[in-house]
């Protein structure tokens, strides 16, 4: 519900923005545009064609533009810096979060990012390097280095005046991070904790031990679970030292799941989650003819399984038009196995341990959807063609077909993620070689066998 409202939200702001746009009125779409977020700004400019986007991204107040382009796609990004110049991109970024700044300095021109670290001050310089020291999609990555710890050894009292000195807290803070003298992390204190207890208390009688450190080097995908396992709002990040390096906020986290969501959506297609929607066309047509020509091979080869029955299909002519049901029907019921695959294992909830169990539910669940789908299909084609032969072979080709199919849908995701292939990006193309190839040949098969006699 809340998505659908998202959704009509989006869709009434670009309406109004590219009536305004059309009218050469440009008040209106300053004055709607500053009334956004900046996520819902980046929204807006991946919504719009180029031209568009030129003319709404140089309306955005320039406090807004680095939180902006943290919020859209790589090539929407790419695009409306190539519309900047060096002092305006430096502008745009030097007040952003650590962890902000870190996803987008590697798409910065060398020359900019020079001009970036030379106006940083010496600890956030070497905060950036540290964080982009580690591998991209890992914690270290995820991390914002600004972090507030305490020791055991002091009082609230000495905490909330340390903090009123500080002036001001990181975003989404909800905790204070204890360390020891060597900064290992040993627990949290709620800033709840702070506001509700005796100023004269220890610190070491309200530690939190309860919260585990996320190893700096753990992926993405992995801390995303974490959090929503257990409704984090923030978690601590250390080495293999214990050493606190940092920490995550629920908003970098929330980021990740979109992204992963997208991801799964459009790589099924072979598309990516950060292009841009109104990209030029032949970039466009280079992306996307690489996955078309992999199917198009993938096609000759069950068109080969075909010819190889040709004299058969000759005789019969209703092969002709019964072949595209089996193999169909196969494709659908393989994705639905491949759908589920390929968010259990995003999800860490499919494994060595358990896929034997669930290929025999999903070879139990093709059966019997084979056999009341067959038998249907059975008695259709009786009735159409009046032939009782062609009935049973058909109905039988589709159980055996579904049967491949979920067994695809299991294993080729499976077998893709060891390998190191991205299961979503892949398997959609393997799954409908299978299906297609061994829907022909087994109906095809057993009509010869048992047609042409």
């Amino acid at each position: 519900m809340a998505e659908a409202v998202r959704h009509d939200k989006t869709a009434r702001q670009l309406r109004l923005l590219s009536d305004a746009l059309d009218s050469g009125r440009l008040g209106p779409v300053r004055r709607l545009v500053n009334t956004l977020s900046p996520a819902e700004i980046g929204n807006l400019l991946e919504s719009l064609p180029h031209g568009k986007r030129v003319v709404v991204w140089g309306l955005v107040d320039p406090e807004d533009d680095g939180e902006v382009l943290v919020h859209v796609g790589d090539e929407v990004r790419e695009s409306l810096l190539a519309d900047m110049d060096t002092d305006e991109i430096v502008a745009a970024v030097e007040d952003l979060d650590i962890d902000d700044l870190a996803d987008l300095v590697e798409d910065l021109p060398d020359t900019v990012i020079d001009e970036v670290l030379k106006s940083m001050d010496r600890e956030n310089r070497e905060r950036l390097e540290q964080v982009l020291s580690y591998d991209e999609d890992t914690a270290g990555r995820l991390m914002n280095p600004d972090v507030v710890t305490v020791r055991t050894d002091t009082t609230l009292d000495v905490v909330l005046r340390y903090l009123r000195l500080r002036g001001e807290l990181p975003d989404h803070t909800d905790h204070l991070y204890i360390v020891s003298r060597r900064h290992q992390y040993l627990g949290r204190i709620a800033v709840q904790a702070l506001l509700t207890n005796d100023a004269t208390t220890p610190i070491n009688e309200l530690l939190d031990d309860g919260q585990p450190a996320i190893d700096v080097h753990e992926s993405a995908e992995e801390v995303a679970r974490q959090f929503s396992d257990h409704d984090w709002i923030s978690a601590p990040v250390v080495d293999d030292n214990n050493i606190l390096l940092g920490r995550i906020t629920i908003d970098d986290v929330v980021d990740i799941i979109r992204e992963q969501a997208e991801h799964q959506a459009l790589s099924a297609a072979g598309l990516d989650e950060d292009d841009d929607m109104f990209s030029p066309v032949a970039r466009a047509f280079r992306r996307r003819v690489t996955w078309l020509g992999i199917n198009l091979g993938t096609a000759f080869l069950a068109s080969s399984v075909v010819g190889r029955f040709e004299g058969t299909i000759e005789k019969l002519v209703a092969l002709a038009v019964l072949m595209p049901i089996v193999a169909g029907m196969g494709g659908n019921a393989g994705t639905q196995v491949l759908a589920l695959m390929v968010r259990g294992l995003a999800l860490g909830q499919v494994g060595a341990s358990n896929v034997m169990v669930l290929l025999w539910k999903e070879l139990r669940v093709a059966l019997m959807n084979g056999l009341t789908l067959g038998l249907v299909l059975g008695i259709v084609v009786w009735l159409w063609f009046g032939d009782p032969a062609l009935s049973v072979v058909i109905g039988s080709a589709l159980t055996i077909n579904l049967l491949f199919a979920a067994s695809a849908g299991v294993l080729v995701p499976l077998t893709l993620k060891r390998l190191g292939f991205d299961p979503a990006l892949a398997g959609g193309v393997i799954l409908t070689t299978v299906t297609d190839t061994m829907g022909f040949l087994v109906f095809l098969g057993l009509a010869t066998l048992v047609l042409m006699r």
